[in-house]
């Protein structure tokens, strides 16, 4: 397991080195220049061609893309063109954002995913089984930015149950400590900023949620429909375990291989695409981050961001690799 685990760490520098020369080799293709954008329209020549020099946006693209590997490398994001800020500072807040949004969405789709597939499975055929499954194709086929406004329009402005943007109530903003602020709200042991963080994420989590949350349902239900026509799950039916343990104590852990991959897969994607919801509810995410500096043409903030989330995105595939053996002992890594 250690070994595998050293050589699956080690291929992630050829990936990612990979990642870097794609993304750099795109950006450089958007149309549009940094200085002009940072100085304005009505900049002279003279400022811009100063700004470009400074920037080293005049040197050849394998000399700017060495100066940004050798940043990399020694561990510095660079320093935004738009902002003049740190990199590896500035994106902290907005990557704790999209991680807590991630977190709570996956929660959600997991949960109710995994438990309606189950049924589903159990309940083959039945009135459950169908309905399930047409929510879930509902699910899948729905369009996030569609769903999102839907949520607003009805809980937040016709209900009035949930606020509809935001991380938190902006009269009485949380004391950021770690940026999560779910975590932030506790260390402080302010309970009503708690349940009013709480309150901002479900909209936005449920939004978010609710694609991976169908095909984690749909991909549950394929899975335990197999293992359950399986030798030993008729064995335990036939010594009388009760239907609840053989689902859940025995086919359950024999089917969670391919729902794992799907979680570990959904949940890279929704790191790096929640742009659409972050939009919407108004969610100060790494999505719009990119999605701002993409605007401002910022190359080190698009090139540092798509990198984190690469890397972010590997290490949980890495991560749901490792977890196979655990679930399934037979699989053996060497």
């Amino acid at each position: 397991m250690l070994s595998y685990s050293i050589r699956r760490i080690l291929m992630l520098i050829p990936v990612l080195l990979g990642m870097s020369i794609v993304v750099f080799s795109i950006i450089r293709a958007i149309p549009g220049d940094p200085a002009l954008t940072i100085l304005g329209e009505k900049a002279s020549a003279k400022a811009i061609a100063d700004l470009r020099e400074v920037l080293g946006l005049n040197n050849p693209w394998y000399i700017q893309y060495f100066d940004y590997l050798k940043q990399i490398i020694t561990g510095d994001l660079g320093v935004s063109l738009h902002t003049g800020a740190s990199i590896a500072k500035e994106i902290g807040p907005y990557l704790a954002a999209t991680t807590e949004l991630t977190i709570f969405s996956m929660c959600f789709a997991v949960f109710i995913g995994v438990n309606a597939g189950i049924i589903s499975a159990w309940k083959q055929n039945s009135w459950f089984d169908y309905t399930a499954m047409l929510i879930a194709l509902i699910g899948v086929s729905m369009p996030i930015f569609w769903l999102g406004l839907m949520e607003q329009w009805f809980f937040a402005q016709e209900l009035k149950w949930l606020p509809s943007v935001g991380r938190d109530n902006p009269r009485d903003p949380v004391q950021a400590i770690t940026h999560f602020y779910i975590v932030d709200t506790i260390l402080a042991g302010r309970w009503d900023q708690f349940r009013d963080v709480v309150e901002h994420l479900i909209l936005p989590g449920i939004a978010l949620g609710t694609i991976p949350m169908a095909i984690i349902a749909r991909i549950t239900r394929s899975s335990m429909l197999e293992v359950m026509r399986a030798d030993y799950v008729r064995t335990a039916r036939a010594k009388g375990m009760a239907q609840f343990g053989v689902v859940y104590k025995h086919a359950l852990k024999n089917a969670m291989i391919p729902v794992l991959t799907v979680i570990g897969l959904q949940t890279g994607l929704l790191l790096g695409g929640a742009v659409l919801t972050e939009t919407i509810f108004g969610w100060p995410g790494v999505g719009r981050y990119i999605y701002t500096a993409i605007g401002n043409r910022d190359y080190p903030v698009i090139q540092s961001g798509i990198l984190v989330i690469a890397t972010i995105f590997v290490l949980i595939n890495l991560l749901v690799d490792l977890l196979y053996a655990y679930i399934d002992p037979r699989i053996k890594y060497r």
